[in-house]
């Protein structure tokens, strides 16, 4: 699955198990991190944990599995590194007070939704 595809089918999964402030951004200009971060917000860290679950099972179905997940047994942030796309799943506290939005703002939001 190609960088884009991936990272706008994981904002689709998340959103479909009720993510909040569901962000985008493509960073391979500016980044050799990844070409893209997905960042979305949970409820709280049970809602967090719920969907890392189902992002990393329902990716799996498609053939793709992360490279690593990192912060699982923390109660605010889980990444899952998909090498090219890099997921951040925060409760609302943590995503305030890493502000990954503001950090990558060069970064180019990227529309998931349309398609």
């Amino acid at each position: 699955m190609i960088p884009y595809e991936l990272a706008k089918q994981a904002a689709r999964l998340l959103d479909s198990k009720k993510a909040e402030n569901i962000s985008v951004i493509k960073i391979d200009a500016i980044s050799s991190l990844a070409d893209y971060f997905v960042i979305a917000t949970g409820r709280g860290s049970t809602h967090v944990r719920s969907l890392s679950d189902e992002l990393e099972e329902k990716l799996k179905e498609q053939g793709v599995a992360p490279a690593r997940i990192e912060g699982y047994r923390s109660d605010s942030w889980i990444l899952l590194d998909y090498s090219q796309v890099v997921v951040h799943i925060f409760t609302q506290e943590a995503r305030d007070f890493y502000d990954l939005d503001r950090l990558w703002v060069d970064g180019t939001k990227t529309e998931w939704q349309e398609d």
